[in-house]
């Protein structure tokens, strides 16, 4: 297949386009390169990409609906994995306007783009913070998630919104998939796993919230993956059984589903950071702070309709995935790095 993949620069993009063009897919992998976080991190991200035979890059922002629309004409992809966005939910409270730019208007642009020149499927990343302030656990994509904590899951809620709309008006297959907490080598320098990996390792305090008791469905990033691919390779079809008069959210009279994708084991955060310690070999100074605005108490993943539908189990221990994170970080940054 010929396939797009926004946010080929970040951490599950990144990895979702290798796997893609290892298996011989034509991957065009898109990226703005902003600097929301280390842009050297996304260039060498890419260096690895740009060694895949049928992996090609080009620089663009998807807010830009002229050039955004260039790439869909130039290489009329069959299938599009969009995980481009604006992240971080802390970072939402500051700087909103960003977020409506990146995951609202940029969403548009490719929901439009799919309009013009008819796709066979569009994946697109959504959250597990649109359950918000739910606290029925697991969380089910059967849920209502009308109460968002933070303008992030605002916009990723909007997102599927706006998917359904255009599955309805003009027959394009989306489907959302909300992931849960995802962690792995190459991951994000503002996610926990790296923050705590980086100040054990130069003795400094790390902030944990919630006093640590929060819990989290940790979900490492093949699981991910493996989890994005089989999926895109099946585009939905409309539900037959779905009743307006009792909606499903997660389906529909259109081509349209949502799933959730997680590890669906969630543990305590004081848990995970003593897998961090015990893998580094040092104990942390832990600085025990409230819960964050924005931030939920726990998440735990329903993943049952994913296996039904595409035999999908994740399979990765936080043992496995944090040690696997840890040589890669000490591999990756050099010594003299750990205090930066």
């Amino acid at each position: 297949m010929k396939v797009v993949v926004t946010g080929a620069a970040g951490f599950i993009g990144s990895f979702t386009a290798e796997r893609l063009a290892r298996r011989g897919d034509a991957v065009v992998g898109i990226d703005n390169l902003n600097d929301y976080y280390d842009v050297t991190l996304k260039k060498d991200r890419l260096r690895r990409l740009e060694r895949l035979p049928g992996f090609g890059f080009e620089k663009v922002d998807i807010v830009d609906r002229d050039a955004w629309q260039d790439v869909v004409d130039r290489h009329r992809p069959e299938r599009i994995v969009h995980l481009a966005a604006q992240a971080g939910v802390r970072h939402s409270i500051e700087n909103p306007h960003a977020y409506i730019d990146a995951n609202v208007t940029g969403f548009l642009n490719i929901l439009e783009s799919t309009r013009q020149s008819p796709l066979e499927h569009l994946v697109y990343a959504s959250t597990s913070a649109v359950y918000g302030a739910n606290t029925r656990m697991p969380f089910k994509t059967t849920d209502n998630v009308d109460h968002p904590l933070s303008i992030y899951a605002a916009t990723k809620k909007s997102n599927e919104l706006m998917a359904h709309a255009y599955s309805h008006l003009y027959g394009v297959p989306t489907t959302g998939l909300r992931f849960f907490t995802v962690y792995g080598p190459w991951g994000r320098p503002d996610m926990a796993l790296f923050v705590f990996t980086r100040k054990i390792l130069a003795g400094e305090p790390i902030e944990v919230f919630n006093h640590g008791r929060h819990r989290r469905d940790f979900t490492y990033i093949d699981d991910i993956v493996e989890g994005i691919v089989r999926v895109l390779d099946r585009p939905p079809s409309a539900d037959p059984s779905w009743r307006g008069d009792r909606p499903d959210p997660s389906a529909s009279d259109a081509p349209y589903r949502l799933y959730n994708i997680g590890n669906n084991e969630p543990v305590e955060l004081l848990r995970y950071i003593e897998v961090i310690e015990r893998q580094l070999g040092r104990r942390a100074e832990k600085k025990l702070l409230p819960l964050q605005p924005g931030d939920v108490p726990d998440t735990f993943s329903d993943v049952e309709p994913l296996s039904l539908d595409f035999d999908y189990r994740p399979s990765t221990s936080i043992e496995d995935g944090i040690a696997r994170f840890i040589d890669w970080y000490r591999d990756y940054y050099p010594r003299r790095t750990y205090h930066g």
